[in-house]
């Protein structure tokens, strides 16, 4: 539905295509999810905004930060209220921002409409609510439905068992309605989701279960199956599981999952964490199931003074531009973002790579041997003088395409264990340009967000969004 106003006409948020989303205008906040758990230091997680507007006398500065109400949180992914999918609905606005906690369980709606600069805490959804009217835990992922539903992806019950996973329903006043998933035939894992109406279908992803991987990693728990390698096919909208695709040893910790973003296209990709792989899945020849095939693969490197004689890369923060001609990732070990030109889909080429961190970069003791027994580290530039701590996680890509921002917290546990640098200094958020003719990557000198100056101690910053609508939050239907 489109309504007339006066002599224009009005639709809802978002846009109508993802090619017009490409022309949509530039990014000035940025909203970033801050931890303070598992830092040692007992303080709320909070939202921080971000100015990214080169023209501001605040550019490349945290102008506003909304302390959370509770201790213990550990604020994690993010999601809208309302999105693209609304586009044709007058009524809807992108209002409220959605913020699951990981470990606590507990819903933070932030409105961000009154002041767009200092949102505010308009809702909180209580765990004990959710557990006792759906038995779910540990939420992760949140997407906006065009019914004006919210749903969130839960990792597990309340004792951490993956079994106990699922997706809840909240409605549009954010009050619980259920649980999405019909009973029955059940995943063995739940992580992110992605959705594509025209096809019917819902594809999740299976990372592990929060018993095990709140504690921090360990590879005897991979070999145990407490981590998956599967992806989960749902009938959209309908909630019935029909098909688990078993991406064996090249698909170890299925993880961040795209479909591309035309709507009519039958095909994306899921970051493969452990295996370094990334898996393209689509449609059968005859449309009648899904399949998959590894699209790109990182090679693990020989390392010396490691835990392991190999690294993988350890991919995660996996996204596709709107356009969908590239695919970016980082490995959170290794240390570069890489960007992949997908104008062919079963062929990504490697465009564009830089090293932002890692385990690897120089003056680290670990070292990468060459097949010819040389040893290397990766050359890490100081941005204003800053060294650049741990590995890129996060990544949030411009409307236009043009710039890539990227943080460097995994999860507290995981940080503290492998990067514990970032639990004492505090993690960081940073700016690439990009090339979206030939492909290419540049560090900004001109951007650096220093979470490690915070006023109540280093904390560290997680995934971003932007007021006006993202290529990681917008579904078209």
């Amino acid at each position: 539905m489109v309504e007339e106003v006066g002599s224009c006409k009005r639709t809802g948020p978002g846009y109508g295509t993802p090619l017009e989303a490409m022309s949509g205008p530039k990014e000035a906040l940025i909203y970033v999810p801050c931890v303070y758990n598992g830092t040692g230091r007992e303080k709320p997680d909070f939202l921080a905004t971000v100015d990214v507007d080169p023209n501001s006398p605040t550019y490349s500065k945290v102008i506003h930060r909304l302390s959370l109400p509770y201790i213990g949180d550990e604020l994690h992914h993010t999601g809208w209220n309302a999105c693209s999918s609304y586009h044709g609905d007058p009524s809807s606005n992108r209002r409220f921002l959605i913020l699951p906690s990981l470990l606590s369980g507990r819903i933070y709606v932030i409105d961000t409409q009154k002041n767009p600069k200092a949102p505010s805490l308009h809702k909180v959804v209580e765990p004990e609510h959710i557990i006792e009217k759906t038995g779910l835990a540990y939420p992760h992922t949140s997407h906006c439905l065009a019914n004006g539903d919210i749903m969130i992806s839960f990792l597990g019950d309340k004792d951490g068992n993956a079994q106990g996973n699922g997706f809840l329903l909240l409605d549009s006043q954010f009050n619980i309605k259920g649980r999405w998933e019909k009973p029955g035939r059940r995943a063995e894992f739940s992580y992110d989701f992605w959705y594509q109406p025209r096809h019917k279908t819902l594809i999740c992803s299976s990372f592990g279960a929060p018993s095990v991987f709140t504690q921090g990693f360990n590879l005897k728990h991979v070999e145990d199956g407490f981590y998956g390698r599967q992806l989960f096919v749902y009938d959209w909208p309908d909630g019935r599981l029909k098909q688990t695709l078993d991406l064996g040893d090249s698909g170890l910790i299925s993880g961040e999952i795209r479909f591309l973003h035309d709507p009519s296209k039958d095909t994306g990709y899921v970051e493969c964490v452990l295996s370094s792989n990334v898996v393209r899945f689509f449609k059968t020849q005859d449309g009648s199931s899904w399949s998959h095939e590894v699209a790109i693969s990182v090679k693990p490197l020989k390392v010396q003074n490691w835990i392991l004689p190999e690294m993988p890369g350890l991919i995660v923060g996996l996204l596709i531009s709107l356009d969908d001609r590239f695919l970016y990732f980082v490995n959170w070990f290794h240390g570069d973002v890489r960007q992949y030109n997908t104008e062919d889909p079963k062929n990504p080429i490697l465009v564009g790579q830089v090293y932002v961190g890692g385990l690897l970069q120089k003056g680290s003791p670990i070292t990468a041997v060459t097949e010819d027994g040389k040893t290397w580290q990766a050359d890490v530039p100081k941005i204003q003088g800053h060294c650049l701590r741990g590995g890129p996680h996060m990544t949030q890509l411009s409307l236009d395409g043009k710039r890539l921002y990227v943080t460097n917290s995994l999860f507290s546990t995981w940080d503290r264990q492998f990067y514990p640098d970032v639990i004492e200094k505090g993690s960081h958020m940073i700016q690439i340009d990009v090339d979206i003719e030939h492909g290419g990557l540049k560090i900004n000198p001109d951007f650096f967000v220093d979470f490690g100056a915070e006023p109540d101690g280093p904390c560290l910053a997680h995934e971003m969004r932007y007021p006006g609508g993202d290529c990681t939050s917008d579904i078209w239907i």
